[in-house]
């Protein structure tokens, strides 16, 4: 599937409403490709969203899967108590702060019956099982790595291609634990930096992902030996993304910095940086799915009420360069340039003696 595409591009899974069947379809007809985000919905809605973009094109896409993780031990108290006067501040109560699997096993096992051509993974890898299962099913897999240790497990599972993501990406780390330094060693690495690790490790096809906003990003990154470019930031402002007005105009009006915060989640993720983060982020505990759950209402509330700073507004380092077009021009722009960029590497490379 990656290597017959016309444009080397793939829309990134944006949980929480950015992905749409609209956008996937889109960018399918423009020859790219992408991935519904299953994250956070029930098996029951990524059955309708697959039937949708089944409907809208015959292109053959991808669906993403969060990978449970385990349960946090961290008390919860202070923080619950810190969100308590936020939620009031909105007029909502908090949510509760329980732990779940994001429905996995009933989503995988949809993906399974379904034949979805590509499955990808974030937050970790899937069981060796849970993949022999795919390719009986004539899937392919792909797991989310940020560095070279998570590239190593993934492929000892069978994994077919890995999704390498960069510390620029917007959203949430693709760590496989809550603990940053337990998957890294204490590294953090930028994307070119762990396509070059990644690739020295594994041998197997790699998709970049991680601040990519123009067609010469994409030259570099197959310059370096990725296989396709994974854009999510390029595509929030799209016309088919389901991004929410208020997370569309902070986008738009710029002039934030970007930062890593647990504060939304109790996973680390990057967004832009606005009142709630500021606040609440040097007290938030490494405590996924149940801080996400506990700010649910929150960010829903603020949503509503057109307020960007209590939003989880994701967004990657390069944010300030996406466009606002719909998904077939933002693609065909994207396509332009990255001929144009290795056109000006060939002349370089050939036009001077």
């Amino acid at each position: 599937m990656i290597g017959e595409l016309r444009v080397p591009v793939l829309v990134a899974p944006m949980a929480g409403g950015p992905s749409t069947p609209e956008l996937i379809a889109a960018a399918n007809r423009a020859g790219a490709s992408g991935f519904l985000a299953a994250g956070y919905l029930t098996a029951e809605g990524l059955a309708a969203q697959i039937d949708r973009t089944r409907e809208l094109t015959d292109a053959p896409f991808g669906v993403n899967l969060f990978v449970p993780g385990e349960r946090s031990g961290h008390d919860l108290a202070s923080y619950q108590l810190r969100l308590l006067a936020e939620a009031q501040r909105y007029g909502v109560e908090p949510g509760v702060p329980d732990w779940n699997d994001d429905h996995y096993a009933a989503k995988l096992d949809l993906v399974v019956a379904q034949r979805i051509p590509l499955v990808s993974f974030t937050f970790g890898r899937p069981s060796a099982a849970d993949v022999e299962r795919l390719h009986a099913a004539g899937s392919r897999v792909v797991v989310t790595v940020t560095g070279p240790a998570e590239a190593r497990l993934a492929a000892e599972v069978g994994a077919d291609a890995l999704c390498v993501q960069g510390f620029e990406a917007g959203a949430h780390r693709g760590l496989f634990t809550d603990e940053e330094a337990d998957a890294t060693g204490g590294e953090t690495y930028g994307l070119l930096a762990a396509l070059r690790l990644v690739a020295a490790e594994v041998d197997l096809p790699l998709i970049a992902t991680g601040g990519l906003v123009h067609g010469a990003d994409i030259a570099a990154v197959l310059a370096a030996g990725a296989v396709a470019a994974q854009l999510g930031t390029a595509f929030l402002r799209a016309d088919e993304a389901g991004t929410n007005e208020t997370y569309r105009r902070a986008l738009a009006e710029g002039g934030r910095r970007t930062a890593f915060t647990r504060a939304f989640s109790g996973r680390p993720a990057r967004g832009l940086v606005n009142r709630f983060l500021l606040e609440h982020s040097d007290l938030a505990p490494a405590a996924y799915p149940q801080i996400n759950s506990l700010s649910k209402p929150i960010r829903a509330a603020a949503a509503k009420a057109g307020d960007p700073e209590a939003l989880s507004l994701w967004a990657g380092q390069t944010y300030s360069l996406s466009r606002s077009a719909p998904a077939a021009e933002i693609i065909g722009t994207l396509h332009t340039e990255l001929r144009a960029a290795v056109h000006r590497t060939q002349s370089w490379l050939f036009d001077r003696k």
